[in-house]
């Protein structure tokens, strides 16, 4: 009953040293609100407002219909340009795509044969290239074929192919990373606030204050691991509600309360790593060095920025150890697909076992850390 006592107060004097530090609490209310949002709706996999031009030495019916096809959002209005200013404008970042439509284009389909359009490609945003030349491809394919036929009827394929996209019918890429970002900021900010609160203690000689207190290492250290993770938990929660659910509209299909549990399991590993890092650390340089080196690593590696399967085979034997892959896994299948317990039980218990592990080999560091003190 004394050490949880110890605990609860050991944290709560955490949670006010947090909460003293303006330039942090500005921080952490930034990272879980405009961050998020900004990386939400900042970044995207849809061609949006790209800047178009047309080289038109047809002058046809068919190719006006063409330039006229390219419409907002997708594509700026497009511009008429001479063929001798593609090369220029384009080495201004003028336009991301250029059509060119040759002489005698018309004449040349209506004759049976297989004239070139040539689009050339700003290819220096290369995600946003490739989308959109495969945009451009099909509204002119489309366009062709409807103005050969005089009619908007398709005409009958061998196959009647039914795409259904299930769990984000309309692509919406926000969707998809906003629920990344906060995952990101969940596991950086929670390293973060607890290497950086076992640093302060020991760069401002409070470690040695609380060494001639009857405590223990193990108090110590759960006093950070439930201040710090309560701290993260609750910011967590207001960038849900308010960011994603209330401003981006990001359906939550699956049980709230499920995801804050596994979340709360990641939370113990993510601050036994901040623990970690803060023991290993001689300053506060060398952590964030440190931070770098680990968190954005296992960021890259959790499949929230490519999909696990498409890493080699080794790297994904490896990425089975790092809780950040579970976390994104039953994070996707709780708040995307509805997914209930039995089917996140094993990530929730590799989660558990894992972060139990660590934190143990943590306390071991830091009761070491402890004696050298002494």
């Amino acid at each position: 009953m004394r050490s949880l006592l110890n605990i609860l107060w050991l944290g709560l004097k955490e949670i006010a040293s947090l909460l003293s530090d303006i330039v942090m609490v500005i921080f952490l209310c930034y990272a879980f609100t405009m961050a998020i949002y900004v990386q939400a709706t900042g970044t995207s996999t849809q061609v949006n407002n790209a800047s178009i031009a047309f080289v038109d030495e047809d002058g046809s019916a068919l190719s006006k219909e063409l330039f006229n096809a390219f419409l907002p959002p997708y594509f700026q209005n497009p511009r008429y340009i001479e063929a001798r200013e593609v090369e220029d404008a384009m080495d201004r970042g003028e336009f991301m795509f250029v059509v060119a439509i040759p002489t005698l284009f018309e004449l040349d389909l209506r004759a049976g044969r297989n004239p070139d359009v040539q689009v050339n490609v700003d290819a220096t945003a290369m995600k946003q290239a490739g989308i959109g030349a495969d945009y451009i491809k099909n509204i002119i394919n489309q366009r062709i074929a409807t103005f050969l036929k005089r009619t908007d009827e398709k005409a009958r394929e061998p196959v009647n192919l039914i795409v259904r996209r299930m769990f984000n019918p309309n692509g919406i890429s926000s969707w998809f990373t906003s629920i990344v970002a906060i995952i990101n900021q969940v596991t950086l900010l929670t390293v973060v606030l607890t290497g950086a609160a076992v640093i302060r203690e020991r760069e401002h000689g409070t470690l040695e204050h609380l060494l001639v207190m009857p405590l223990s290492a193990f108090e110590i250290a759960m006093a950070k691991v439930w201040a710090n993770g309560l701290m993260i938990l609750i910011a967590t929660g207001f960038s849900l509600f308010l960011i994603v659910k209330a401003v981006l509209q990001v359906p939550f299909a699956g049980s709230i309360p499920l995801w804050f549990c596994g979340v709360v399991l990641y939370l113990f590993y993510t601050t036994a790593l901040g623990i970690f890092l803060g023991t290993i650390s001689r300053s506060m340089a060398q952590f964030a060095l440190l931070i770098v080196l680990v968190v954005v690593l296992m960021q890259l590696l959790s499949g929230g920025t490519t999909p696990i399967e498409s890493q080699p085979r080794w790297l994904q034997y490896i990425t089975f150890f790092l809780p950040t892959r579970h976390f994104v896994s039953f994070s996707q299948v709780i708040i995307y697909r509805g997914g209930g317990l039995s089917a996140v039980w094993l990530q929730f218990l590799v989660v558990s076992a894992i972060g139990l592990a660590f934190f143990a080999y943590s306390l071991v560091l830091f009761r070491k850390s402890i004696a050298v003190t002494k």
